[in-house]
């Protein structure tokens, strides 16, 4: 039996197995291919959803998974480690990851701040993180809140996340957003055979209203402010002092030729 902790986790993999969650699964898969490929490093991070490997363009020599219950065994050798582990809890040392990737872990999430403070400890200064998400402000948001239908996104524990507020928290957590993109412009709509037949809202919606997109990917990289550390110049203050003793001298046997 699934634990009430973990129940969000698996509705959202189910989820994604349906015909729209796989049209919103191939848009994500793509945008984060394209922000993963060129960040470079030694240990990459994914959390949650172990069957959908989010980091297979990035050719960092570790790369790990960390969820809330055991990797099936078959998925295993996609990872060279796999952790049990809690999001906002994560067991890795300070400063020791250089991408980190959170595929709907926000909204599944019991303490989202907590969350998002843990990502900021384990990354390295410059290491990057990559968040998906639902959009609130979408067609598939107004949907899903409807009051006499039944949910048409999967219920986590938190809920949806605007992607203005997450970027405001990642602000006042010292990450500078590098990039983000919004997609799934579709309807509501849960067969493949009418999601194909509105295709051309894809690049209608991104060009007319970009911030409307039903899922969302936002790229952010972890600042720390550098110390530059100010040496006295010992030969400047040595000249000065070698200046000030001539000047001395001079000034003295001036007043005693003068006398």
């Amino acid at each position: 039996m699934v634990s009430d902790s973990q129940q969000p986790i698996v509705e959202l993999q189910r989820w994604f197995d349906t015909d729209v969650g796989q049209y919103a699964l191939k848009w994500e898969q793509l945008k984060i291919d394209a922000l993963v490929a060129d960040v470079f490093g030694y240990r990459a991070l994914q959390v949650g959803l172990p069957k959908i490997d989010l980091l297979r363009q990035n050719r960092m020599p570790f790369k790990a998974y960390v969820g809330r219950t055991l990797i099936e065994p078959n998925l295993s050798n996609s990872w060279q480690a796999s952790v049990v582990a809690e999001p906002e809890y994560l067991p890795f040392d300070s400063d020791s990851i250089d991408l980190l990737i959170l595929p709907h872990a926000l909204e599944c999430s019991q303490d989202q701040h907590a969350l998002l403070r843990e990502a900021q400890r384990v990354l390295v200064p410059e290491g990057r993180v990559v968040i998906s998400g639902f959009n609130p402000l979408s067609l598939w948001g107004f949907r899903h809140h409807l009051p006499f239908l039944k949910p048409w996104l999967p219920t986590c524990s938190e809920g949806d996340v605007a992607p203005n507020k997450i970027k405001d928290w990642l602000k006042l957590l010292s990450f500078e957003i590098d990039r983000g993109h919004f997609g799934c412009y579709a309807p509501a709509l849960s067969s493949q055979k009418w999601l194909d037949r509105f295709t051309f809202m894809e690049p209608a919606g991104d060009r007319w209203w970009p911030i409307f997109g039903a899922v969302y990917v936002v790229s952010a990289v972890k600042k720390v402010a550098s110390m530059h550390l100010i040496m006295p110049n010992w030969k400047q203050q040595k000249k000065r002092r070698q200046s000030r003793q001539t000047v001395g001298a001079t000034c003295q046997k001036s007043r005693n030729m003068g006398g």
